[in-house]
């Protein structure tokens, strides 16, 4: 199969890279080869926002569901529904590979005409800005809320909006007065949309069939567009790294300085970015991003959804993936306990054979997996549940928003009359791995639902887990923890008429 050069639209300018090393990140890209410092790094990590930029995607209809092609006036093909969307990411841990047949908007792009972007405006309005370090990314977050919503932003939109931007100075009032008080009119973009999209969907067409290649300096990266041609390379390249949105890999390229010598990207392949529902559960392809499938997955379970929306910054949603998370098997990652509590099973692909395994089975060691050489996971099945089933996530970390996990529980249980019929317990930040708390299981499994069974079933937890003491929370913190996270679960499904908060943080 033939390959073809990244092309992605820098503002309206289309550009076709080629001789870069894969490696190189977006910022260092800008900053770097095109002198676009507007861009700023503070922590080479994700988790300041001050490098945030805007990527430009096709969209069509609501909530990313395909809709049927019908002649418009606009593209004269494509849907009438397709429109321009737009998504923070973290320009320090995205890989050039990741900008293909997108639009990457900087804060150099807003100024039009000699006149500041409302979001702009509104920022030196509300005084939202002392050093001006961090203000960039800020600029970046705020022009896509204002671009995503029609109405001026609601208070918890803004604060999510704005949950990956750290300010030192500030103090986040005024900045979020100004999100509120941007002033909501057409802009360059709205006026260019038409030529956007058709310029977008014209490098797609081209794409298509087609693996995008980038190397240099003796490193090379793949980002095929079918998942049949991604099963092909994995097997051809098996000491290649794969990668999705790269929010964990791209750290050992900037914290590390590791330099991966070949790379396949699964950005752009729809087959793994699809979210299915049936009769029998949600099927959600391992290069769905969290912003892709949070909305269906609340929709049916919301303590799900309320988890996610903590899991790390909006710009790490849009980019990180959950066949990501999986895959890098960390022991504090948030998806695996719920997903083993859930009962999920993993759909594995190696060239054009596919195996099912129940991803419990998948963690054997500390980042070590069941994934077999030339493997990778293609998809996970979450079955549904009843009616008369409870869900119960916690999430602990020292910072409520866009921090790691010191213990996460997910408790899934039935309850028939006032004896525990069904029970599954996983628990992250235990061990080396996500894994069932067995004996905690059989000690609520089949006895009265009340304070003392709650109690045995607490103490039994120190027989599932000697936690490790590290900086985040030492050994008797997690454990007394997740001790009392059960006994949390067991107050609020026994007293549904009480408003409490879904998930917690110390």
């Amino acid at each position: 199969m033939s390959s073809k050069p990244i092309r992605f639209l820098l503002n309206d300018e289309e550009v076709s890279l080629a001789g870069i090393n894969p490696n190189t990140t977006v910022l260092q890209y800008l900053r770097q080869h095109l002198g676009k410092v507007g861009t700023k790094e503070g922590c080479a990590s994700g988790d300041c926002g001050a490098c945030t930029v805007v990527l430009g995607e096709v969209s069509k209809g609501l909530s990313g569901e395909e809709s049927g092609e019908v002649t418009n006036e606009v593209t004269n093909e494509r849907s009438s529904k397709e429109k321009m969307h737009y998504k923070t990411v973290n320009a320090c841990i995205a890989l050039l590979p990741s900008l293909h047949g997108k639009q990457l908007i900087t804060v150099e792009d807003l100024k039009h005409k000699g006149q500041m972007h409302p979001v702009q405006k509104s920022i030196a309005e509300q005084h939202a800005s002392q050093c001006g370090f961090c203000t960039p990314g800020f600029v970046m977050s705020l022009f896509a809320l204002n671009k995503n919503h029609d109405l001026p932003p609601t208070r918890e939109q803004t604060n999510q909006a704005l949950g990956g931007n750290l300010c030192r100075c500030t103090g986040y009032r005024s900045i979020i007065d100004a999100a509120v008080m941007a002033e909501k009119k057409p802009d360059q973009f709205d006026s260019k949309s038409a030529i956007t999209i058709k310029r977008l969907q014209a490098i797609a067409d081209d794409s298509a069939d087609t693996t995008i290649e980038l190397s240099a300096d003796g490193c090379r990266s793949f980002s095929p567009q079918s998942v049949s041609e991604l099963a092909h390379l994995i097997e051809t390249y098996p000491e290649a790294r794969l990668v999705a949105g790269g929010t964990d890999l791209c750290l050992q390229i900037t914290q590390s300085l590791d330099q991966f010598e070949t790379l396949i990207s699964t950005l752009n392949v729809a087959e793994l970015c699809q979210v299915e529902h049936s009769e029998k559960g949600i099927t959600i392809g391992a290069g769905a991003t969290y912003s892709q499938f949070v909305s269906p997955l609340s929709q049916q379970y919301p303590e799900w959804g309320a988890m996610i929306e903590r899991l790390g910054s909006l710009q790490i949603r849009n980019l990180g993936t959950l066949g990501g998370n999986i895959a890098n098997a960390s022991p504090v990652g948030d998806m695996p306990p719920v997903l083993i509590a859930m009962g999920a099973t993993l759909c594995l692909r190696k060239g054009n054979r596919t195996r099912h395994l129940a991803i419990e089975g998948f963690f054997l060691e500390y980042k070590k997996t069941a994934l077999e050489t030339g493997e990778f996971i293609q998809s996970i099945f979450i079955p549904n549940t009843s009616d008369t089933t409870h869900l119960k996530i916690y999430k602990v970390s020292k910072r409520f928003d866009d921090d790691i996990s010191a213990v996460l529980a997910a408790i899934k249980l039935q309850v028939k009359d006032n004896s525990v019929s069904t029970i599954d317990i996983a628990l992250g930040g235990m061990a080396a791995i996500p894994k069932r708390a067995t004996k905690c299981e059989a000690a609520l499994r089949n006895q009265q639902w009340n304070e003392a069974t709650i109690e045995r079933a607490a103490a039994a937890l120190s027989d599932d887990f000697t936690p490790l003491s590290d900086a985040r929370a030492s050994s008797q913190y997690r454990l007394q923890v997740a001790q009392n996270l059960l006994r949390r679960a067991f107050i609020e499904i026994s007293n549904p008429d009480v408003v409490t908060q879904v998930v917690t943080h110390a």
